[in-house]
């Protein structure tokens, strides 16, 4: 215990070196740079912003609490990483469930490394360190690989370094960006696995995609269940889907928007006198609050 209570006082006396306008740190060069610069230091949580780079978009509310918890009880275990922007002026580079918890217990300071970094490593660092992290899905995954690729312009063997992962391993999450959006939306929620996701995107029609989604959710398939369904499909083209032929113009191009907003393939049927009747399919009574809210939100 009293080990750790240095080492804490150890970061707040090094804080102070920041809150001198005289000789404040904005390069490695700078005088006491390498006291604070790669260091534990206890930072004003309020002087720390969020970073517009983050590629984590999802934040479990609940686990979310869960962590505010631990670290009322234990503190921050684990440093946030943050770059130094101006005179006590911090971004935020990676750690932000640890900085979100500890701002809803109201803690003032938090232990954070500090780096100095411009725009493009600040990007690189949070997107690297994000896509090393156990909790981010798959789809949060791909994007981030999809940022490195568009905005760093790392090829895939560079990533490959980077991140310690296989170049094919790389490519698998890259191909999920192929996948209908309702269908990413669905992974993303945990409706279905990674696994259903690749066996998904060997079909090219989005609309068959969307079926066997669709089938997925309603059967409860596996990822087997799921291989052999798009393969009998491949082979026999078995699966096909309802013509939209008969529907007003102004309702097939409504459709897909409909759809996206609810994260499901809508029915629409319309009679000869043009009423009609839009059914939206749940899947369980977790899928079904979430289309209520979705609905409420609108109001």
């Amino acid at each position: 215990m009293a080990k750790a209570t240095k080492k804490q006082a150890l970061g707040r006396g090094l804080s102070a070196l920041l809150k001198d306008p005289a000789n404040d740190i904005s390069s490695v060069q700078d005088k006491n740079a390498d006291k604070v610069i790669g260091n534990i230091v206890e930072l004003d949580i309020d002087s720390i912003e969020m970073n517009p780079f983050q590629p984590r978009t999802n934040f479990n509310e609940e686990s979310l609490r869960e962590l505010a918890s631990s670290i009322k009880e234990l503190g921050v275990i684990q440093p946030i990483t943050v770059r130094k922007l101006d005179f006590n002026k911090f971004q935020l580079v990676s750690g932000e469930r640890r900085y979100r918890a500890s701002k809803l217990i109201g803690l003032e300071t938090i232990p954070s490394y500090i780096r100095i970094a411009n725009d493009q490593e600040s990007l690189e660092m949070a997107l690297v360190e994000n896509i090393q992290r156990q909790d981010l899905d798959p789809i949060e995954i791909a994007l981030s690989y999809q940022r490195l690729i568009d905005e760093i312009q790392l090829t895939q063997e560079q990533m490959s370094e980077r991140v310690g992962k296989k170049r094919s391993t790389i490519a698998n999450y890259l191909r999920l960006l192929k996948l209908d959006p309702i269908i990413q939306t669905g992974m993303r929620d945990g409706f279905i696995s990674m696994g259903h996701g690749r066996a998904i995107i060997n079909i090219e029609n989005p609309s068959i995609q969307l079926d066997i989604y669709e089938e997925i959710l309603s059967k409860k398939l596996s990822v087997r269940d799921t291989e052999s369904l798009v393969r009998n499909y491949q082979h026999t083209k078995e699966i096909s889907t309802p013509s939209k032929e008969e529907l007003p113009k102004f309702i097939k191009k409504g459709i897909k928007e409909i759809s996206e907003y609810f994260g499901h393939k809508i029915d629409v049927k319309v009679s000869k006198n043009g009423k009609g009747k839009i059914t939206i399919p749940f899947h369980s009574e977790e899928d079904f609050n979430r289309i209520k809210k979705l609905v409420e939100s609108a109001k």
